[in-house]
């Protein structure tokens, strides 16, 4: 069975229910814990090469995954606080995305928006 972002948040929600932490779960707290979270993915990664990235042990991978896991949990817990709709949001910034890059003039090009020649 494939979990929802809803089904998620309503897991999470119980979580905090059960242990009294919805006080704590402020959006300023929510960012603040998600950045620590990113910052521990970011050292699973820190120093390797491009090539050893891409081939990470079972054991590192599994480590990576809970660290992305934190990551997703703690996303779905601010856009409940906020009353954000975390997919339609994706969905809006992919649209954004699809003008600010469009595929025949970035194809094979890395740099930001704005650093083209128009």
């Amino acid at each position: 069975m494939s979990d929802s972002l809803d089904q998620l948040n309503a897991r999470l929600l119980q979580f905090a229910h059960e242990r009294d932490w919805e006080q704590f779960h402020t959006p300023k707290n929510l960012v603040m814990a998600l950045a620590g979270e990113t910052g521990e993915l970011l050292e699973h990664f820190q120093w390797l090469t491009a090539a050893q990235s891409a081939t990470l042990s079972d054991e590192k991978k599994q480590q990576v995954a809970h660290e992305m896991a934190d990551i997703l949990l703690y996303l779905i817990r601010l856009s409940e606080r906020l009353d954000i709709d975390l997919i339609a949001a994706a969905n809006e910034k992919i649209a954004i995305n699809a003008v600010r890059y469009p595929a025949e003039k970035v194809r094979g090009d890395a740099r930001r928006a704005g650093e083209y020649d128009d």
